[in-house]
């Protein structure tokens, strides 16, 4: 055996601090699947911190549109603070992977080291997994196509050139959440359910 073979691998020893061990039984796939969760929601959380509270230029408005959010009435911590749920939200994947997914962390009280139930994940997983697979894609091809949320046509922040680059390449990785959450709750609760019926 080498040195190169012997000495550790730096990047696990960062993502185990990050989510604590992963599962046993886990494919390499699903750990990355994890990530990706986490990933699809960084870029619209960044776009909006920076073009809502930093107020870099990253909306323009139609001629008769209103104008963007002056610093959303003051209240710039509504902008971050969303933008940090939704990724607290979407890092959750993770623990569909991980060992805290499996049994309570030990340092919490009281609970530290209980097995946790299987459908305790998986309902709220795939609850997440389905509003998320309905909402995104839908609400993105609507903006897509110049239309609001709600499907009528009306003014309001439109992108064009290089915003619209920015906005939809920030915005579009969303669809991916409830599709990759789903994958992930299923491998969950079938890995789950092997393990309990070997034990």
């Amino acid at each position: 055996m080498t040195a190169t073979e012997l000495r550790p691998n730096p990047m696990t020893g960062v993502l185990a601090r990050l989510h604590g061990r992963t599962a046993a039984d886990v494919p390499r796939w699903a750990v990355w699947t994890a990530y990706a969760v986490s990933l699809t929601v960084l870029p619209a959380g960044l776009w909006r911190i920076l073009s809502v509270d930093l107020r870099i230029p990253l909306m323009e408005t139609s001629a008769d549109g209103p104008p963007p959010p002056e610093w959303f009435g003051g209240e710039w911590w509504y902008v971050i603070g969303l933008s940090l749920v939704s990724e607290a939200l979407a890092f959750l994947a993770v623990g569909l992977v991980s060992e805290w997914g499996q049994r309570v962390p030990g340092w919490v009280p009281r609970l530290g080291g209980r097995r946790i139930p299987i459908l305790a994940a998986v309902v709220p997983a795939g609850i997440g997994a389905t509003l998320n697979t309905l909402l995104w894609p839908y609400g993105m091809t609507m903006i897509s196509m110049g239309h609001k949320v709600n499907g009528e046509v009306g003014s309001g922040p439109v992108p064009h050139g290089w915003r619209a680059v920015v906005f939809f390449g920030a915005y579009w990785p969303l669809a991916l959440w409830g599709p990759l959450l789903g994958v992930l709750t299923v491998h969950y609760y079938r890995r789950r359910r092997a393990a309990e019926s070997r034990a």
